[in-house]
Protein backbone atom coordinates (compact mmCIF):
# COMPACT_ATOMS: atom_id res chain seq x y z
CA UNK A 1 0.00 0.00 0.00
CA UNK A 2 1.03 3.33 -0.80
CA UNK A 3 -0.53 6.61 1.17
CA UNK A 4 0.20 10.28 0.28
CA UNK A 5 0.10 12.42 3.63
CA UNK A 6 -0.01 15.70 3.47
CA UNK A 7 0.54 18.27 6.54
CA UNK A 8 -1.41 21.45 6.90
CA UNK A 9 -0.09 24.29 8.63
CA UNK A 10 -1.60 23.64 12.15
CA UNK A 11 0.21 19.88 12.10
CA UNK A 12 3.54 21.73 11.70
CA UNK A 13 3.03 25.14 14.02
CA UNK A 14 5.16 24.03 16.54
CA UNK A 15 7.82 21.49 17.91
CA UNK A 16 5.20 20.10 19.84
CA UNK A 17 3.11 19.54 16.50
CA UNK A 18 6.21 18.09 14.76
CA UNK A 19 6.24 15.33 17.33
CA UNK A 20 2.79 14.68 16.71
CA UNK A 21 3.39 14.55 13.35
CA UNK A 22 6.28 12.06 13.18
CA UNK A 23 4.15 9.43 15.56
CA UNK A 24 1.69 9.13 12.62
CA UNK A 25 4.14 9.16 9.38
CA UNK A 26 6.32 6.49 11.48
CA UNK A 27 3.20 4.53 12.95
CA UNK A 28 2.58 3.47 9.14
CA UNK A 29 5.21 2.16 6.87
CA UNK A 30 3.31 3.22 4.05
CA UNK A 31 3.42 6.57 4.49
CA UNK A 32 6.38 7.24 2.17
CA UNK A 33 5.60 10.45 0.86
CA UNK A 34 5.16 13.34 3.17
CA UNK A 35 3.69 16.93 1.72
CA UNK A 36 3.80 19.95 4.05
CA UNK A 37 2.52 23.07 4.42
CA UNK A 38 4.70 26.06 6.04
CA UNK A 39 4.05 26.51 9.94
CA UNK A 40 0.68 27.99 10.48
CA UNK A 41 -0.62 29.62 13.86
CA UNK A 42 -0.18 28.52 17.57
CA UNK A 43 -2.64 30.92 18.82
CA UNK A 44 -5.09 32.95 17.67
CA UNK A 45 -2.54 35.89 18.51
CA UNK A 46 0.14 34.27 16.68
CA UNK A 47 0.63 34.79 12.91
CA UNK A 48 0.33 32.43 9.69
CA UNK A 49 4.34 32.06 7.71
CA UNK A 50 3.15 32.60 4.88
CA UNK A 51 1.29 35.82 5.97
CA UNK A 52 4.40 37.28 7.35
CA UNK A 53 6.12 36.42 3.85
CA UNK A 54 3.37 38.25 1.75
CA UNK A 55 4.12 41.24 4.40
CA UNK A 56 7.89 41.30 4.09
CA UNK A 57 7.40 41.47 0.05
CA UNK A 58 4.56 44.22 0.71
CA UNK A 59 7.11 46.46 2.95
CA UNK A 60 9.92 45.80 0.35
CA UNK A 61 7.65 47.03 -1.98
CA UNK A 62 6.85 49.88 -0.25
CA UNK A 63 10.44 50.95 0.98
CA UNK A 64 9.56 50.05 4.49
CA UNK A 65 11.57 47.97 6.90
CA UNK A 66 10.60 44.31 6.65
CA UNK A 67 13.03 43.55 9.77
CA UNK A 68 10.86 42.81 12.56
CA UNK A 69 8.47 40.45 10.78
CA UNK A 70 11.25 38.58 8.72
CA UNK A 71 12.71 38.08 12.78
CA UNK A 72 9.23 36.97 14.14
CA UNK A 73 9.97 34.41 11.41
CA UNK A 74 13.39 33.18 12.12
CA UNK A 75 12.90 32.79 15.28
CA UNK A 76 9.52 30.40 15.16
CA UNK A 77 12.08 28.36 12.87
CA UNK A 78 14.97 28.53 15.36
CA UNK A 79 12.85 27.61 18.20
CA UNK A 80 11.16 24.64 16.42
CA UNK A 81 14.83 23.19 15.55
CA UNK A 82 16.40 23.83 18.82
CA UNK A 83 13.52 21.99 20.68
CA UNK A 84 13.79 19.06 18.44
CA UNK A 85 17.41 19.39 18.35
CA UNK A 86 17.88 19.58 14.77
CA UNK A 87 21.51 19.73 13.10
CA UNK A 88 19.83 22.24 10.08
CA UNK A 89 22.00 25.10 9.34
CA UNK A 90 19.39 27.79 9.33
CA UNK A 91 21.62 30.20 9.48
CA UNK A 92 23.26 29.96 6.19
CA UNK A 93 19.34 29.21 4.87
CA UNK A 94 18.14 32.81 5.99
CA UNK A 95 21.24 34.64 5.01
CA UNK A 96 20.29 33.11 1.28
CA UNK A 97 16.99 34.49 1.79
CA UNK A 98 17.70 37.87 3.43
CA UNK A 99 20.31 38.36 0.32
CA UNK A 100 17.74 37.74 -2.16
CA UNK A 101 15.60 40.20 -0.45
CA UNK A 102 18.13 42.99 -0.73
CA UNK A 103 18.04 41.98 -4.69
CA UNK A 104 14.41 42.82 -4.49
CA UNK A 105 13.19 39.60 -4.10
CA UNK A 106 10.80 37.69 -6.71
CA UNK A 107 6.97 37.33 -4.90
CA UNK A 108 6.89 33.83 -5.54
CA UNK A 109 10.06 33.24 -4.43
CA UNK A 110 9.93 35.15 -1.11
CA UNK A 111 6.17 33.74 0.00
CA UNK A 112 7.55 30.11 -1.04
CA UNK A 113 10.25 30.12 1.86
CA UNK A 114 7.55 29.34 4.32
CA UNK A 115 7.12 25.93 2.83
CA UNK A 116 10.67 25.09 1.58
CA UNK A 117 11.54 25.62 5.26
CA UNK A 118 9.07 23.84 7.18
CA UNK A 119 9.88 20.93 4.60
CA UNK A 120 13.52 20.61 5.29
CA UNK A 121 13.32 20.57 9.33
CA UNK A 122 10.46 17.93 8.64
CA UNK A 123 12.70 15.64 6.61
CA UNK A 124 15.33 15.91 8.93
CA UNK A 125 12.98 15.42 11.66
CA UNK A 126 11.39 12.18 10.12
CA UNK A 127 15.32 11.03 8.78
CA UNK A 128 13.66 11.50 5.30
CA UNK A 129 14.83 12.72 1.90
CA UNK A 130 14.29 16.18 1.32
CA UNK A 131 12.79 17.03 -2.28
CA UNK A 132 12.77 20.80 -2.79
CA UNK A 133 9.15 21.18 -4.71
CA UNK A 134 11.45 23.54 -7.23
CA UNK A 135 12.74 20.23 -8.79
CA UNK A 136 9.67 18.01 -8.72
CA UNK A 137 6.48 20.51 -9.96
CA UNK A 138 6.79 21.09 -13.12
CA UNK A 139 4.76 24.49 -14.75
CA UNK A 140 4.50 25.31 -18.20
CA UNK A 141 4.61 29.18 -18.97
CA UNK A 142 0.90 29.04 -18.93
CA UNK A 143 0.23 28.27 -15.52
CA UNK A 144 -0.35 24.60 -15.53
CA UNK A 145 1.21 22.01 -13.90
CA UNK A 146 3.28 19.66 -16.52
CA UNK A 147 1.90 16.31 -15.23
CA UNK A 148 4.08 14.06 -17.16
CA UNK A 149 7.57 15.52 -16.66
CA UNK A 150 6.38 16.51 -12.58
CA UNK A 151 5.89 12.73 -12.80
CA UNK A 152 9.11 11.88 -14.48
CA UNK A 153 11.07 14.16 -12.11
CA UNK A 154 9.91 12.45 -8.89
CA UNK A 155 10.11 9.34 -9.84
CA UNK A 156 13.88 9.76 -10.66
CA UNK A 157 14.64 11.23 -7.16
CA UNK A 158 12.22 8.88 -5.28
CA UNK A 159 14.04 6.76 -2.28
CA UNK A 160 12.97 3.66 -0.63
CA UNK A 161 13.57 5.16 2.68
CA UNK A 162 10.61 8.43 2.34
CA UNK A 163 10.34 11.89 0.94
CA UNK A 164 8.93 14.56 2.54
CA UNK A 165 7.83 17.51 -0.59
CA UNK A 166 7.20 21.12 -0.01
CA UNK A 167 3.76 21.85 -1.03
CA UNK A 168 1.95 25.48 -2.71
CA UNK A 169 4.85 25.86 -5.61
CA UNK A 170 7.10 24.31 -7.77
CA UNK A 171 9.08 25.63 -10.73
CA UNK A 172 8.58 26.99 -14.19
CA UNK A 173 10.66 25.59 -17.45
CA UNK A 174 13.49 28.59 -16.81
CA UNK A 175 13.64 27.33 -12.64
CA UNK A 176 11.76 30.46 -11.48
CA UNK A 177 9.39 29.83 -8.53
CA UNK A 178 5.64 29.71 -9.30
CA UNK A 179 3.20 29.32 -6.36
CA UNK A 180 -0.23 28.24 -6.60
CA UNK A 181 -3.10 29.70 -5.14
CA UNK A 182 -3.25 29.91 -1.13
CA UNK A 183 -4.29 26.29 0.01
CA UNK A 184 -2.23 25.00 -3.09
CA UNK A 185 -0.42 22.24 -0.88
CA UNK A 186 -3.29 20.26 -0.92
CA UNK A 187 -3.13 20.40 -4.85
CA UNK A 188 0.63 19.11 -4.52
CA UNK A 189 -0.21 16.28 -2.60
CA UNK A 190 -2.88 15.45 -4.71
CA UNK A 191 -0.20 15.37 -7.63
CA UNK A 192 1.74 13.06 -6.12
CA UNK A 193 -0.88 11.09 -5.34
CA UNK A 194 -1.80 10.97 -8.55
CA UNK A 195 1.80 10.24 -10.02
CA UNK A 196 2.86 7.72 -7.54
CA UNK A 197 -0.44 5.64 -7.54
CA UNK A 198 -1.33 6.28 -4.06
CA UNK A 199 -4.04 3.88 -2.08
CA UNK A 200 -4.92 6.39 -0.51
CA UNK A 201 -4.31 10.53 -0.14
CA UNK A 202 -4.54 11.60 2.93
CA UNK A 203 -5.22 15.23 4.54
CA UNK A 204 -4.13 15.91 8.59
CA UNK A 205 -5.55 19.28 9.52
CA UNK A 206 -6.85 20.46 12.96
CA UNK A 207 -10.29 19.28 12.15
CA UNK A 208 -11.90 15.38 12.22
CA UNK A 209 -12.82 15.47 9.18
CA UNK A 210 -15.50 17.51 7.15
CA UNK A 211 -18.76 18.98 9.25
CA UNK A 212 -22.55 18.41 7.85
CA UNK A 213 -22.93 22.34 8.98
CA UNK A 214 -20.47 25.06 9.96
CA UNK A 215 -19.35 24.43 13.34
CA UNK A 216 -19.84 28.23 13.56
CA UNK A 217 -23.49 28.16 13.11
CA UNK A 218 -23.93 24.41 14.54
CA UNK A 219 -22.52 23.84 17.63
CA UNK A 220 -20.91 20.19 17.50
CA UNK A 221 -22.53 19.62 14.24
CA UNK A 222 -22.53 15.49 13.05
CA UNK A 223 -18.91 14.78 11.05
CA UNK A 224 -19.92 13.16 7.75
CA UNK A 225 -18.10 9.35 7.50
CA UNK A 226 -18.29 9.27 3.46
CA UNK A 227 -18.75 11.98 0.64
CA UNK A 228 -18.26 11.88 -3.23
CA UNK A 229 -16.24 13.99 -5.08
CA UNK A 230 -19.27 15.25 -6.76
CA UNK A 231 -20.75 16.13 -3.62
CA UNK A 232 -17.48 17.71 -1.96
CA UNK A 233 -17.34 20.29 -5.14
CA UNK A 234 -20.78 21.05 -4.52
CA UNK A 235 -19.97 21.82 -1.02
CA UNK A 236 -16.63 23.62 -1.04
CA UNK A 237 -18.59 26.10 -4.26
CA UNK A 238 -20.65 28.14 -1.83
CA UNK A 239 -18.09 27.78 1.60
CA UNK A 240 -16.89 24.26 2.71
CA UNK A 241 -13.37 24.85 2.81
CA UNK A 242 -11.59 21.92 4.24
CA UNK A 243 -9.92 20.99 1.00
CA UNK A 244 -8.67 23.24 -1.85
CA UNK A 245 -11.00 23.03 -5.15
CA UNK A 246 -8.48 21.88 -7.32
CA UNK A 247 -7.51 19.34 -5.43
CA UNK A 248 -9.90 16.72 -5.92
CA UNK A 249 -9.09 16.48 -10.22
CA UNK A 250 -5.63 14.68 -9.86
CA UNK A 251 -7.11 12.03 -7.55
CA UNK A 252 -10.41 11.70 -8.61
CA UNK A 253 -9.28 11.03 -12.53
CA UNK A 254 -7.71 7.76 -10.69
CA UNK A 255 -9.77 6.88 -8.32
CA UNK A 256 -7.88 7.67 -5.16
CA UNK A 257 -9.57 8.10 -2.29
CA UNK A 258 -8.82 11.25 0.20
CA UNK A 259 -8.85 10.58 3.84
CA UNK A 260 -9.22 13.91 6.15
CA UNK A 261 -7.84 13.50 9.13
CA UNK A 262 -7.29 15.02 11.99
CA UNK A 263 -3.78 15.79 13.52
CA UNK A 264 -4.62 16.30 17.43
CA UNK A 265 -6.53 13.40 16.96
CA UNK A 266 -5.35 11.31 14.64
CA UNK A 267 -7.39 7.57 16.38
CA UNK A 268 -10.87 10.03 14.89
CA UNK A 269 -11.13 7.70 11.20
CA UNK A 270 -12.12 11.48 9.73
CA UNK A 271 -14.18 11.62 6.00
CA UNK A 272 -13.51 9.63 3.58
CA UNK A 273 -13.67 11.23 0.25
CA UNK A 274 -14.90 8.64 -2.90
CA UNK A 275 -15.44 8.99 -6.53
CA UNK A 276 -18.13 6.43 -5.80
CA UNK A 277 -19.86 5.42 -2.83
CA UNK A 278 -22.30 2.80 -3.50
CA UNK A 279 -20.60 -0.12 -2.36
CA UNK A 280 -20.98 1.50 1.19
CA UNK A 281 -24.53 2.89 0.37
CA UNK A 282 -25.64 -0.38 -0.07
CA UNK A 283 -24.51 -1.60 3.04
CA UNK A 284 -25.56 1.88 5.46
CA UNK A 285 -27.88 3.68 3.19
CA UNK A 286 -26.98 7.67 3.28
CA UNK A 287 -28.54 10.08 4.67
CA UNK A 288 -30.59 12.19 2.40
CA UNK A 289 -28.54 15.06 3.37
CA UNK A 290 -24.69 15.04 3.33
CA UNK A 291 -24.17 18.51 4.05
CA UNK A 292 -25.17 22.11 4.27
CA UNK A 293 -23.37 25.15 3.39
CA UNK A 294 -23.38 28.21 1.79
CA UNK A 295 -22.25 32.10 1.65
CA UNK A 296 -23.47 35.02 2.21
CA UNK A 297 -23.49 38.74 -0.29
CA UNK A 298 -24.84 37.86 -3.95
CA UNK A 299 -26.97 40.35 -6.43
CA UNK A 300 -29.44 39.03 -8.35
CA UNK A 301 -30.41 40.72 -11.85
CA UNK A 302 -33.72 39.72 -12.64
CA UNK A 303 -34.63 40.34 -16.50
CA UNK A 304 -38.23 40.44 -17.32
CA UNK A 305 -39.59 40.45 -21.63
CA UNK A 306 -42.23 39.06 -23.04
CA UNK A 307 -41.62 35.99 -24.83
CA UNK A 308 -37.89 36.08 -23.90
CA UNK A 309 -38.23 31.54 -23.64
CA UNK A 310 -39.06 31.54 -26.95
CA UNK A 311 -36.23 33.73 -28.32
CA UNK A 312 -33.76 32.30 -29.60
CA UNK A 313 -30.04 33.24 -28.74
CA UNK A 314 -31.69 35.41 -25.90
CA UNK A 315 -30.10 33.55 -22.74
CA UNK A 316 -26.24 34.06 -24.82
CA UNK A 317 -27.26 37.69 -25.31
CA UNK A 318 -27.36 38.12 -21.21
CA UNK A 319 -24.36 36.20 -20.35
CA UNK A 320 -22.51 37.57 -22.87
CA UNK A 321 -22.72 41.02 -21.12
CA UNK A 322 -21.49 39.60 -18.16
CA UNK A 323 -18.54 37.87 -19.80
CA UNK A 324 -17.85 41.30 -21.33
CA UNK A 325 -17.48 42.88 -17.71
CA UNK A 326 -15.64 39.77 -16.80
CA UNK A 327 -18.02 38.47 -14.37
CA UNK A 328 -18.62 34.59 -13.63
CA UNK A 329 -22.41 33.71 -13.53
CA UNK A 330 -23.07 32.10 -10.01
CA UNK A 331 -26.91 30.55 -11.43
CA UNK A 332 -29.27 31.77 -13.91
CA UNK A 333 -32.71 30.66 -12.45
CA UNK A 334 -35.53 30.87 -15.24
CA UNK A 335 -39.46 31.32 -15.81
CA UNK A 336 -41.28 31.80 -18.97
CA UNK A 337 -40.89 35.83 -19.27
CA UNK A 338 -38.30 35.82 -16.49
CA UNK A 339 -34.43 35.22 -16.28
CA UNK A 340 -32.54 35.87 -12.90
CA UNK A 341 -28.70 36.31 -12.93
CA UNK A 342 -27.16 35.53 -9.50
CA UNK A 343 -23.57 37.23 -9.37
CA UNK A 344 -20.97 37.65 -6.57
CA UNK A 345 -21.73 41.13 -5.35
CA UNK A 346 -18.24 41.91 -4.73
CA UNK A 347 -17.10 40.89 -8.91
CA UNK A 348 -19.86 43.50 -9.70
CA UNK A 349 -19.49 46.23 -7.04
CA UNK A 350 -17.77 48.79 -9.73
CA UNK A 351 -19.56 47.91 -12.41
CA UNK A 352 -23.50 47.17 -11.73
CA UNK A 353 -24.92 49.88 -12.89
CA UNK A 354 -23.06 49.64 -16.28
CA UNK A 355 -24.18 45.99 -16.85
CA UNK A 356 -27.80 47.16 -16.25
CA UNK A 357 -27.73 49.66 -18.40
CA UNK A 358 -26.15 47.68 -21.51
CA UNK A 359 -28.62 45.47 -20.85
CA UNK A 360 -31.80 47.61 -20.88
CA UNK A 361 -29.93 49.05 -24.09
CA UNK A 362 -29.76 45.82 -25.76
CA UNK A 363 -32.17 43.46 -25.08
CA UNK A 364 -35.09 45.50 -25.29
CA UNK A 365 -36.36 44.81 -21.97
CA UNK A 366 -39.78 45.21 -20.42
CA UNK A 367 -38.13 45.69 -16.92
CA UNK A 368 -34.86 44.97 -15.02
CA UNK A 369 -34.15 45.16 -11.06
CA UNK A 370 -32.13 44.45 -8.43
CA UNK A 371 -31.98 42.03 -5.37
CA UNK A 372 -28.92 43.14 -3.34
CA UNK A 373 -27.90 41.20 0.24
CA UNK A 374 -28.34 37.60 -1.00
CA UNK A 375 -27.48 34.28 0.77
CA UNK A 376 -27.31 31.18 -1.24
CA UNK A 377 -27.82 28.25 0.76
CA UNK A 378 -27.11 25.04 -0.95
CA UNK A 379 -28.68 21.71 0.34
CA UNK A 380 -26.38 18.62 -0.73
CA UNK A 381 -27.08 14.97 -0.51
CA UNK A 382 -26.44 11.75 -2.66
CA UNK A 383 -29.28 10.43 -0.95
CA UNK A 384 -32.12 13.37 -1.84
CA UNK A 385 -32.89 11.42 -4.90
CA UNK A 386 -34.53 8.27 -3.19
CA UNK A 387 -36.44 10.99 -1.23
CA UNK A 388 -40.10 12.10 -3.04
CA UNK A 389 -40.83 15.40 -1.89
CA UNK A 390 -37.56 16.56 -0.63
CA UNK A 391 -37.66 20.04 -2.33
CA UNK A 392 -41.10 20.53 -0.85
CA UNK A 393 -40.09 19.22 2.92
CA UNK A 394 -37.26 22.07 2.59
CA UNK A 395 -39.25 24.83 1.35
CA UNK A 396 -42.18 24.06 4.01
CA UNK A 397 -39.18 24.39 6.82
CA UNK A 398 -38.46 27.99 5.29
CA UNK A 399 -42.30 28.93 5.69
CA UNK A 400 -42.72 27.62 9.11
CA UNK A 401 -39.67 29.77 10.31
CA UNK A 402 -40.82 32.53 8.00
CA UNK A 403 -37.94 32.68 5.90
CA UNK A 404 -38.76 33.88 2.54
CA UNK A 405 -37.10 32.36 -0.76
CA UNK A 406 -35.77 34.96 -3.05
CA UNK A 407 -34.36 32.18 -5.18
CA UNK A 408 -34.36 28.27 -6.27
CA UNK A 409 -32.44 26.04 -8.17
CA UNK A 410 -31.84 22.14 -9.06
CA UNK A 411 -30.37 20.29 -11.66
CA UNK A 412 -32.16 16.86 -12.52
CA UNK A 413 -29.09 15.17 -10.76
CA UNK A 414 -30.92 16.31 -7.48
CA UNK A 415 -27.80 16.55 -5.62
CA UNK A 416 -27.99 19.73 -4.80
CA UNK A 417 -30.53 22.13 -4.13
CA UNK A 418 -29.72 25.83 -3.17
CA UNK A 419 -32.29 28.47 -2.29
CA UNK A 420 -31.40 32.30 -2.44
CA UNK A 421 -32.68 34.22 1.32
CA UNK A 422 -31.61 37.65 2.70
CA UNK A 423 -28.32 37.84 4.56
CA UNK A 424 -30.16 37.94 7.69
CA UNK A 425 -31.65 34.68 7.20
CA UNK A 426 -28.27 33.29 6.36
CA UNK A 427 -27.86 31.22 9.42
CA UNK A 428 -31.67 30.67 10.11
CA UNK A 429 -32.02 29.32 7.58
CA UNK A 430 -28.89 26.93 7.78
CA UNK A 431 -30.19 26.02 11.41
CA UNK A 432 -33.99 25.15 11.17
CA UNK A 433 -32.50 22.64 7.88
CA UNK A 434 -29.78 21.30 10.42
CA UNK A 435 -32.58 20.97 12.82
CA UNK A 436 -34.99 19.39 11.11
CA UNK A 437 -33.14 16.90 8.61
CA UNK A 438 -30.53 15.96 11.01
CA UNK A 439 -30.83 16.92 14.53
CA UNK A 440 -34.55 15.43 14.72
CA UNK A 441 -33.59 12.07 12.72
CA UNK A 442 -30.65 11.96 15.01
CA UNK A 443 -32.86 12.18 18.42
CA UNK A 444 -36.33 8.89 16.67
CA UNK A 445 -32.35 7.32 15.91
Amino acid sequence: MIKVVKFGGSSVASAEQFKKVKDIVLSDPSRKFVVTSACGKTSKEDHKVTDLLYLCEAHIRYGVSHEELFSTIEEKYYGICKELQLKIDLKKEFEHIRTQMKKGVDTDYLVSRGEYLTGLLLAEYLGYAFLDARDVICFRYDGQIDLEKTKARLLEKQNDTGVVIPGFYGALPNGAIKVMSRGGSDITGSIIANIVDADVYENWTDVSGIYVADPKIIKNPLQIPTITYNELREMSYLGANVLHDDAVFPVKQKNIPINIRNTNDPTKPGTMILEDCKELDEKIPPHMITGITGRQNFTIVTLVKSHSSTEVGFLRKVLSVFERFQVSIESVPSTVDTFSVIVNTASVSECIYEIVSTLKEELDLDDIFLEEHVALVAVVGRGMKAQPGMSGKLLSEFGLNRINIKVISQTADELSIVVGVKNEDYEKAISCIYEKFIAEERKVL
